[in-house]
């Protein structure tokens, strides 16, 4: 069983707040609970009745006087506090708080909720909600929940962050006999979160698909841990709400503005191995899909099709979606050949043509399924005079019968004369769609968990060596002290350098004397860049020299930049101006982080220079835990792979070192936390090595 078996599985229930009047939440749920055919033993409590719903009644939860697994609770706020205390006092294991007006409804809502979780903490329990409609596990059976009904047994779990939703998609999942394992509805998520539900219906031999409607997550760490041993098992779906762009914060770097909360999610998902739904609809198709399909061994896809536009349709949404047109082997298209009409098309897409009866489809798709090139298949039927839908129907039921390791869908285009055809398949568990481009969707999902599979076993890395945590604590202990949120040039070299980034030296200056005996150490030629972090583009107000090759042009061009920003910016405050070692040319690359709230630091990978906002071409991915194969792919995500592999003739760029330099930015954003945002931007990559030429570091 999952990890929450005495929370799903009680031998005993209590019912806080019972009631014995119609339309009440309290006489709900023990209505609930009763008519869902649990078999054990229910308490109602409630001090002012004596029986309810022909149950016993009892004054408190002490009076039972007999062990009490799961208590469900449905009082006032206030109430609901003090309950908690008596049933932890009780022994009781777990509860369920229907009650709302905690931190939903402000500060003093917010202050009983954190009494809640205090308590519940003292007692050992575990506790669903508060302000939530229940939980129900249809294998049970328990219906601890003031929904109306009760749910057809099936293999999905359902976990919701909206009580209204879930009660809609129960309501509608009864219309068309969808079942479910487990049902939950997550409140306030007070002390029970999502990835607890996760992590229990990954372990629960009931559940063969995971689905989550979440607006946020509670604990970023502990959901991807969970989400990442879950996908592993069983298909994991989440729709995730509030993904405008609108609500992603305000940033000051490159790496920032790029990053919003929804891309954070979405680099989250992908790391864990989490199959993210765009809509409801989309949601609960993957849903039906994997609880009654296979999981495809690839991305090939087959098409069988009586018309020729819907087949062309197919085959564009297919390649769209990034997935692959299967080719048949040479023996399969003779079958075809020799069985279908000489003006058949026998490649994919396989057209029977509009005359053809269900003998045809059944040559087709059995041929097609049988082929070692196909992982997939969709069935086209739209309705002529003659064709026969429910006896094509029957033939694809055959025909996967026959091959029960391939996934089969159907797109059954036109109304009432395939409704026979539609609901023999439904039965059949073969979805089957009005529109071709659902299906195809369905299975570009389903192929996408395919991959997630098939990924390698995810090695932690160890931490990267040669570096100097102390150094970089001394550093922002003296940024603190100075009362600044950003770095300094030279002082960002300074962290590079004691994480092994390598970057062209860069040191203060507040002389032009300075300056030049800087350079003489330095060497030529030189950069000279005004420090001030008020200042975000130095170039500007006349703050960068480049090029500079002698001492006495290295004086000069201290005085000029430090005249041309007083005259442009009388009021900022100058630190001194850096000499920096000037590089030679190579790919230009940025390697920069943001920190996301519920995640952590997100590293970003891309183009770099004046292409950063311009083209966009960057990749990312969570520092926690980053591996090399990780860093390796973000890089082969992005136009900038191609750069780097050698364009047109050009010498290939040191891809490893490149791979270091993400790694030991992902361990530095790591280790400090008070790092909020980072644009190593950019990164020179050469055929031997690679250089930092700007940094800007970011802290709290």
């Amino acid at each position: 069983m999952g990890i929450l078996d005495s929370f799903f599985n009680p031998e005993s229930v209590a019912i806080i707040g019972a009631s014995k009047t119609p339309g009440k939440i309290g006489n709900a749920i023990v209505k609930s609970i009763v008519s869902s055919g649990f078999g054990r033993d229910v308490y109602p409590v409630n001090p002012r009745e004596g029986e309810i719903e022909g149950l016993k009644c009892y004054p408190d939860i002490v009076s039972i006087g007999k062990k009490v697994d799961l208590a469900v609770i449905s009082v006032p706020a206030a109430t609901a506090v003090y309950v908690a205390e008596s049933c932890g006092r009780a022994g009781v294991k777990n509860l369920v708080v229907i009650s709302a007006g905690f931190k939903e409804v402000g500060t003093e809502g917010l202050a009983l909720e954190k009494d809640l979780v205090r308590i519940c903490k003292e007692f050992g329990m575990r506790m669903l909600g508060p302000n939530c409609v229940g939980m129900m596990d249809t294998h049970v059976p328990i219906n601890a929940s003031f929904s109306e009904g009760f749910p057809a047994t099936g293999d999905i779990a359902f976990i919701s962050q909206s009580g209204a939703m879930l009660v809609a998609i129960l309501d509608w999942s009864r219309s068309i006999g969808l079942g479910f394992s487990k049902i939950i509805s997550l409140g306030n998520k007070a002390d029970l979160t999502e990835s607890d539900f996760i992590e229990d219906a990954a372990d629960d031999p009931n559940t063969r698909v995971i689905l989550c409607y979440i607006e946020d997550v509670a604990n970023g760490k502990h959901f991807l841990e969970a989400a990442r041993v879950a996908s592993k098992k069983k298909p994991v779906i989440i729709l995730k709400s509030g993904t405008s762009q609108a609500g992603a914060q305000a940033a000051s770097s490159h790496t920032g503005a790029l990053a919003g909360s929804n891309l954070a999610y979405d680099t989250a998902f992908q790391q864990s191995g989490i199959i993210r739904a765009s809509t409801m609809a989309d949601l609960f198709d993957l849903a039906v899909a994997f609880s009654n399909q296979p999981i495809p061994g690839g991305d090939r896809v087959a098409v069988v099709t009586n018309a020729g536009g819907p087949g062309i349709i197919t085959t564009d949404r297919i390649e769209n979606l990034g997935l692959a047109m299967s080719r048949f082997q040479k023996k399969t298209i003779e079958t075809l050949r020799s069985g279908l009409p000489e003006e058949s098309n026998v490649y994919n897409p396989v057209d029977v043509l509009g005359d053809a009866r269900s003998d045809r489809f059944r040559l087709a798709m059995n041929s097609v399924l049988g082929d070692e090139n196909v992982d997939s298949m969709v069935v086209l039927v739209c309705p002529t005079a003659v064709t026969e839908a429910e006896e094509t129907a029957r033939s694809l039921i055959e025909a996967h019968r026959n091959y029960p390791e391939k996934p089969v869908f159907a797109a059954l285009m036109g109304g009432r004369s395939l409704e026979g055809g539609a609901r023999i398949l439904s039965g059949a568990g073969i979805p089957s769609f009005t529109f071709p481009e659902t299906a195809v969707s369905v299975i570009s999902g389903m192929s996408r968990y395919s991959r997630i599979r098939q990924r390698p076993p995810r090695i932690r890395e160890a931490m990267v060596s040669g570096v100097s945590p102390e150094t970089v604590r001394e550093i922002f202990e003296r940024v603190k002290d100075e009362g600044r949120l950003v770095l300094l040039g030279s002082e960002s070299a300074e962290v590079a350098e004691a994480y092994g980034i390598p970057a062209a030296p860069v040191k203060l200056a507040t002389t032009p004397e300075e300056a030049a005996r800087i350079a003489e150490e330095m060497g030529f030629p030189l950069v000279m860049k005004v420090a001030s972090p008020r200042i975000l583009h130095k170039t500007d107000v006349g703050g960068v020299k480049i090029g500079i090759k002698t001492a006495e042009e290295v004086r000069r061009s201290f005085i000029e930049i430090t005249e041309n920003v007083h005259r442009y910016l009388p009021r900022v405050v100058i630190h001194g101006i850096e000499v920096q070692k000037m590089m030679p040319a190579g790919t230009e690359l940025i390697i920069g982080m943001s920190r996301d709230v519920q995640f952590g630091p997100l590293i970003a990978f891309g183009l770099g220079g004046i292409y950063v906002n311009l083209l966009k071409d960057v990749s990312f991915r969570l520092a926690e835990g980053l591996t090399r194969q990780e860093a390796k792919a973000m890089i082969s995500e992005t136009k900038a792979y191609t750069l780097l592999r050698g364009y047109r003739g050009e010498t290939p760029a040191d891809i490893d070192t490149v791979i270091d330099i993400i790694m030991r930015a992902a361990a530095l954003v790591t280790e400090f936390d008070q790092i909020t945002e980072m644009d190593i931007n950019p990164v020179f990559a050469y055929s031997k090595g690679a250089s930092a030429l700007d940094i800007k570091i970011t802290v709290s």
